[in-house]
């Protein structure tokens, strides 16, 4: 089968999916309480400017979308990859005859990992460029940033990266993991398999700061402790000081939450100290094969991650996705959890505005509830509730090679549990 074909049979299995939902009992046997409204500002569904945007995003022969990932700064060595996966995945479905039967037209722009410049471009791209939906962001403090202007505008968010939970938009499909579907499964493995003293290593933002709000108390209930926990500004380059700490400290585990090329430097400096991971393993949610390679397997051998997704997982979707990423990109380039989040994420909107025969957010987001797709990293099913997808949780060892060994993974995809309302100990933490 060659690729146009295979592309077109995953959107037609798409849509057959979201009728087949359409027609069921439920979203995919989705329980949960909707939570859409606990942190929302109040956006209107279905105001004026949606529909202005709608009308205008997929006028005459194409169809406008917005791609903003921070090509510039300290998050560029994280993003400008999944950036790369989202337009792959819209060359891909363009050359199979695009969405309702219009071709995709990419609006690129650069969020240059500053808060206020995501906010700005957000709006640039659904109030000037009229785009149907945007995919972008990484960090919490970006999402943050353009979830209002979201809201106000109606307009619609895929974002593609693991976040620290307590949210769900509206206006946001959230296709990496909430917090039950990697942060508080790797700290029960960690308490199995590697000790009990934690050290709590993160940026300084939204999510380090939430992600071990949640780990304290996680570890609180299941005979976990707290050693030490430190943050340090983004781009910050000097951990000298912090490394001193960790060594008085004597944890049995590092849990990083550093975001950007701050863990170039941490790990490095780790190393020059002689600290191996035989020694002290540091378990991160924010390093992939992608900065892997920016930061030298020579310093993270050993040392151990929480995603959703490894290039290395072993499915037949996978072995495409990763084939015709190196294609695209250069036989060095690698895949990775929010590459591959990046990537699905259009295809999965492109689904279900084939179902809903139309852009329009509200018709489109309904439309995607009990949606299910066989992704590379296995299948995924949209939330109805939430907008957030059910995954398959993993916890990878870096590899001589560059590449993760999976030591441990959920049977079965992960229902999505963005509040925690399905832990007694998080009672209070999303107030």
């Amino acid at each position: 089968m060659n690729r146009r074909t295979w592309v077109s049979a995953v959107l037609l299995l798409l849509v057959v999916s979201v009728v087949l939902a359409g027609c069921g009992s439920g979203n995919n046997g989705n329980t949960g309480e909707n939570n859409t409204g606990n942190n929302t500002s109040g956006a209107a569904s279905g105001n004026e400017p949606a529909e202005e945007t709608s009308a205008e995003a997929d006028s005459g022969d194409t169809i406008k979308v917005g791609v903003l990932h921070s090509l510039s700064g300290t998050m560029a060595i994280s993003e400008v990859s999944v950036q790369e996966a989202e337009l792959m995945a819209i060359e891909e479905i363009n050359a199979a005859g695009g969405v309702l039967g219009k071709q995709l037209e990419p609006v690129v722009e650069d969020g240059a990992s500053d808060q206020p410049t995501f906010a700005e471009k957000a709006r640039k791209l659904l109030s000037e460029d009229q785009v149907a939906t945007v995919f972008g962001g990484w960090t919490s403090s970006s999402r943050k940033a353009m979830l209002p202007v979201f809201e106000e505008l109606n307009g619609l968010l895929w974002y593609p990266v693991q976040y620290e939970g307590l949210e769900a938009s509206p206006n946001i499909f959230y296709t990496g993991a909430t917090t039950n579907q990697q942060i508080v499964p790797a700290v029960t493995w960690l308490l199995e398999n590697k000790g009990t003293k934690f050290f709590l290593l993160g940026s300084d933002y939204v999510f380090p700061r939430t992600a071990n709000q949640i780990i304290t108390a996680q570890l609180g209930a299941e005979g976990g402790e707290v050693v030490g926990e430190e943050y340090t500004p983004m781009g910050h380059t000097d951990y000298s000081t912090i490394i001193s700490k960790i060594q008085q400290a004597k944890p049995d585990v590092i849990f990083n939450t550093l975001n950007g090329d701050s863990n170039v430097a941490f790990f490095k400096q780790f190393k020059d100290a002689g600290i191996t991971a035989a020694d002290i393993p540091v378990l991160s949610v924010s390093v992939a094969e992608e900065e892997i390679r920016g930061i030298g397997v020579d310093v993270l051998e050993g040392h151990y991650a929480a995603w959703n997704y490894y290039q290395t997982t072993d499915t037949p979707e996978n072995e495409e996705f990763v084939a015709s990423y190196k294609a695209a990109y250069g036989d060095d380039r690698v895949t990775a959890d929010p590459i591959e989040a990046g990537y699905i994420a259009v295809y999965l909107w492109a689904a279900a505005v084939e179902a809903a025969g139309t852009t329009d957010v509200d018709a489109v987001k309904e439309a995607a509830k009990g949606l299910e797709f066989d992704a590379p990293g296995g299948k995924v099913t949209i939330d109805g509730d939430n907008q957030h997808i059910y995954k398959t949780v993993r916890i990878g060892e870096v590899q001589a090679d560059g590449q993760f060994a999976e030591v441990w993974a959920t049977p079965e995809p992960v229902k999505p549990d963005p509040y925690l309302d399905g832990y007694d100990w998080a009672a209070g933490l999303g107030g």
